[in-house]
């Protein structure tokens, strides 16, 4: 049996029917427009303050409303959504306390540039400011964290602002807008007017286009480089550039690393492709990065988990740094060759004129070398589960085809370093805030996206108790996420950081008193595994891969296990803690 999934209903028959113009109310306003706009699927929890809203949801078999356990599962939810398939993602809470449960996801949003549109409801425009029963100013407390924001004072200008909010939202650097929406706003009626025009928005006109001498520059740099290097970062997959990067590689034959937030933009399998750089980063991509004489940055901005001390960062480089936004460029590293614009763009017409790196044919060897000398290792053990090895399970079982979401700690980083990734939107992660608890639900939104697609949700212990709640979904509507919990009974991330940098010192990590998570999928109606050692871990998985429907795998893993390599705050990134290989 296959998941519940809407079907993308966007015929043109059905979108006259959605433009009917006809005296509505705002609420019936809102969905229409969200129709218009090719919304297939929307995430939310109904409240006092959106009771309008759901009432219009009532018997409108057009509108898909999946409705979660937690408004962080929510919108945790539509950012996997639109992680995996490129489109705006949607969610929608109530007032108040609904809405400040959305803070941690709109934040989560913004920092790793995902476009979503949030709805959320307030109550009646002349209680605003009062302090009325749950009021808070949303628009104000997310003001940091969005793009732009939207307070609706007049129901007559609510198809324009949908419509601007999804333009804001998927245009430029991509990102959350908070849409606000008054309970009498969405109670009054008037003629629906709907906007299906292009945006044009005074202030707001993100540059595409670069200038064409900065990319002349990138290509005589690149002639005249002795060891050229790539850092390609999210940009590269949220414009849509990954086959025109591969041309870049093909026609300049440069070595590249992908960040974080970048894996699945660049074939892992190829062989210019040295890893992820950074604290947890490949040998070769840091040692690359600090020998390299030009560094081009590829839709990355230069995190301080990439970048470590500052100060001797890429110390013998020219910097390159091509982004769609100009207040990264310069911001943490200084730039030589700035190149404003939209990644896909810039790379098309640089292909038009780059060539082949001719100076650099030592420096390949060197990669080459690096690579071979230095690869991931770990001390594998018969005795044990280690999640290096159930990592391996996974990516050699499903050949690195299947959509991967995960949660934050050493798990994200032992799925970044093993899972090999060869397409883009296949990796979903919280990179810049770090959100534990995003993984599990962002899975529910990604199977969303992609039905027909393996989507493996892998999770630690920890941030595994923040989202469970949400393994109802999977049941009620036989969603058929893989979840994956590699527990090791601590807070794994937090003790590595404990054992080697604070001397031991183990504070309030422990947790072993976790539930039975077997038994906890199974009440929620998901099957339940577990596994303890290396045969049990390949017949649950495989039992997994063969159920039809949600399943659960529990591999219990070593506790002891810590990420390598390791680059500890305050170091650069050459100074490496290696582990026990």
């Amino acid at each position: 049996m296959s998941a519940q999934i809407p079907e993308v209903r966007s015929t043109e028959q059905l979108r006259q029917k959605w433009m009917k113009p006809e005296v509505i109310t705002g609420s019936e306003i809102l969905l229409r427009s969200l129709l218009l706009e090719g919304v297939d699927c929307v995430f939310g929890y109904p409240g006092g303050a959106v009771l309008y809203i759901y009432d219009a949801m009532y018997g409108f078999e057009d509108f898909k409303h999946v409705l979660t356990r937690h408004e962080q599962g929510a919108i945790h939810a539509a950012d996997g959504y639109a992680r995996a398939s490129g489109k705006v993602g949607v969610c929608i809470a109530t007032s108040g306390p609904g809405a400040t449960n959305l803070v941690t996801g709109i934040a989560t949003a913004y920092m790793d540039s995902v476009p979503l549109v949030v709805i959320t409801g307030n109550v009646i425009s002349s209680l605003i400011g009062t302090d009325a029963f749950q009021e808070a100013d949303i628009t104000g407390i997310t003001m940091p964290i969005t793009k732009h924001s939207y307070l609706v004072r007049d129901v007559e200008d609510l198809p324009r602002i949908i419509h601007e909010a999804f333009h804001i939202a998927n245009t430029g650097r991509k990102g959350p807008v908070l849409i606000d929406i008054p309970k009498d706003v969405s109670a009054a009626r008037t003629l629906f007017n709907p906007q299906t025009e292009p945006v044009a928005m005074r202030g707001y006109n993100p540059r595409t286009l670069p200038n064409r001498l900065q990319v002349d520059r990138l290509a005589q740099a690149i002639q005249e480089a002795e060891r050229p290097f790539i850092l390609a970062g999210g940009g590269v997959i949220y414009s849509g550039g990954h086959e025109a990067l591969y041309e870049f590689i093909r026609k300049t034959e440069i070595p590249i690393t992908t960040t974080l937030l970048g894996l699945g933009a660049f074939p892992s399998g190829h062989e210019l492709w040295t890893g992820m750089p950074g604290m947890h980063g490949t040998y070769t991509s840091n040692q690359a990065i600090q020998n390299a004489d030009l560094l081009i940055n590829i839709g990355a901005r230069f995190d301080d988990r990439v970048t470590g001390k500052l100060e001797g960062f890429a110390p013998h480089a020219k910097i390159v740094h091509i982004d769609i936004d100009p207040a990264e460029i310069g911001k943490n590293v200084p730039t030589d060759i700035p190149i404003v614009g939209d990644v896909k763009t810039v790379l098309e017409i640089a292909n038009e004129i780059v060539q082949r790196a001719d100076k650099a044919d030592a420096w390949r060897e060197q990669i080459q070398a690096w690579k071979a000398d230095k690869p991931f290792r770990y001390r594998d053990s018969e005795e044990v589960l280690k999640p290096q090895w159930v990592v391996e399970l996974l990516n050699e079982t499903t050949r690195g085809e299947a959509i991967v979401t995960t949660d934050v700690g050493q798990h994200q980083m032992w799925a970044a370093q093993y899972y090999k990734f060869n397409k883009p939107r296949s990796w979903i992660t919280s990179g810049g805030l770090g959100t534990m608890g995003f993984g599990f639900p962002s899975a529910i939104g990604a199977q969303m996206a992609h039905p027909e697609r393996l989507v493996i949700s892998i999770n630690g212990d920890g941030g595994m108790q923040m989202c469970s709640q949400e393994l109802a979904i999977c049941a009620i509507n036989n969603i058929p996420v893989k979840i994956v919990v590699l527990n090791n009974q601590v807070l794994g991330m937090v003790r590595q950081w404990q054992e080697l940098i604070y001397d031991n010192r183990y504070s309030h990590i422990d947790l072993s008193g976790s539930p039975d998570f077997v038994k906890l999928a199974e009440a929620y109606g998901v099957k339940g595994l577990r596994a303890t050692n290396k045969e049990e871990a390949e017949q649950a998985w495989q039992e997994a891969l063969d159920t039809p429907g949600p399943v659960l795998v529990e591999f219990v893993v070593s506790k002891d296990e810590n990420v390598y390599p390791m680059v500890t705050q305050g170091s650069t990134i050459d100074q490496m803690l290696l582990g026990d290989e």
